[in-house]
């Protein structure tokens, strides 16, 4: 008998548009281009009304890097993040003159949901000092809030936001969040932005009120890091790791000089050949799976019991603080005129 997954009971959960190319089979209604600088991957997906991946249209950049946690490459990042930050505030149409409110989305009482309110914590803030007439002409008029979660307020972030934005009469939002992934090679490693707006807690299945030009009425600028993935994604990556990894030490035990080495190597960057026969060689019936049917049956497995925990990386507050240090920096030098 033949067992049908059902997938809209069992979505896998992510908020990165890459992560759903990745997954998808047919990019309609998208336009993408990659770039590599300073040893950042820059993905620029341009989604029209009509998209395979069922995300609002507009523009999605990603920057994909290895480490931010030492000073050469911080600054390799950051270079790139301040360009591509420019970039999209063009694209938005914001001008010199237009105020600014920026809101740090998450629970500070959650190192892997702090990221918003750590960033806010270290911007420039200007608006009172633009009230008393004082205002550098190098410098924006620039508010910023933390509005907490439902949970702690009992009121819709996005209401708190209009409210806000409705009294201090911003022209512009940016919201910073932390975001679930797809991929354990992008948790922490990857910063999204989108002119689309952000549904805040979607990645974890706890979806509040849209924050977006259509909820708020202002242009609104989405910034996210992943900084979480769930057991369902850990599995599956870990599965085809172990293919890899197989098919890996097939082929270097064929050669010489493994009779030297005490050890297999490092396989992950290794160009590998891995066929069904290896799959099917190490797990049996599970190796005649592709990795979405993989996916989605860990995924069957392990949330109707609560085992598909939600989990970040062990270092995780020292990377936020960084990725904080990095969007807070980056956001005074492309919204101040104080490059």
């Amino acid at each position: 008998m033949n067992h049908e997954i059902d997938l809209e009971k069992y979505q896998l959960r992510s908020d990165l548009a890459i992560d759903l190319i990745d997954s998808s089979n047919n990019l309609y209604g998208l336009k993408q281009t990659t770039e590599n600088k300073n040893e950042v991957l820059i993905t620029n997906v341009v989604l029209e009304k009509e998209n395979c991946l069922n995300k609002k249209p507009g523009n999605y950049i990603t920057l994909e890097f290895d480490d931010i946690t030492d000073t050469d490459n911080f600054n390799k990042v950051s270079e790139v993040l301040i360009e591509q930050l420019k970039k999209i505030l063009d694209k938005m149409n914001i001008k010199k003159e237009n105020s600014c409110l920026i809101v740090g989305l998450g629970n500070d009482k959650s190192t892997p949901d702090a990221l918003g309110p750590q960033v806010i914590d270290k911007l420039i803030i200007t608006n009172h000092i633009y009230e008393l007439g004082q205002l550098d002409n190098n410098y924006r008029r620039v508010s910023a809030i933390k509005p907490g979660v439902t949970a702690q307020t009992g009121i819709e972030t996005t209401d708190i936001i209009k409210s806000v934005v409705k009294e201090i009469k911003s022209d512009f939002l940016i919201v910073i969040d932390a975001l679930a992934s797809q991929s354990i090679d992008r948790v922490n490693k990857t910063i999204q932005m989108t002119d689309t707006g952000i549904h805040p807690g979607s990645g974890i299945g706890n979806s509040r009120k849209e924050v977006s030009f259509e909820t708020i009425g202002i242009p609104v600028l989405a910034i996210g890091v992943p900084t979480v993935v769930d057991a369902t994604v850990i599995v599956s990556d870990t599965i085809n790791y172990m293919y890899k990894h197989y098919a890996f030490i097939k082929e270097y035990s064929k050669k010489p000089q493994s009779k030297l080495s005490l050890s297999s190597g490092n396989y992950i960057s290794k160009n590998i050949n891995i066929n069904n026969k290896d799959k099917e060689e190490l797990l049996g019936l599970i190796g005649k799976l592709n990795s979405d049917e993989i996916k989605q049956l860990i995924n069957e497995v392990l949330t109707p019991i609560g085992y598909n925990l939600m989990v970040t990386p062990k270092e995780v507050d020292f990377i936020i603080l960084k990725l904080s240090e990095l969007i807070s920096l980056d956001l005074n030098k492309s919204i101040h005129n104080i490059g």
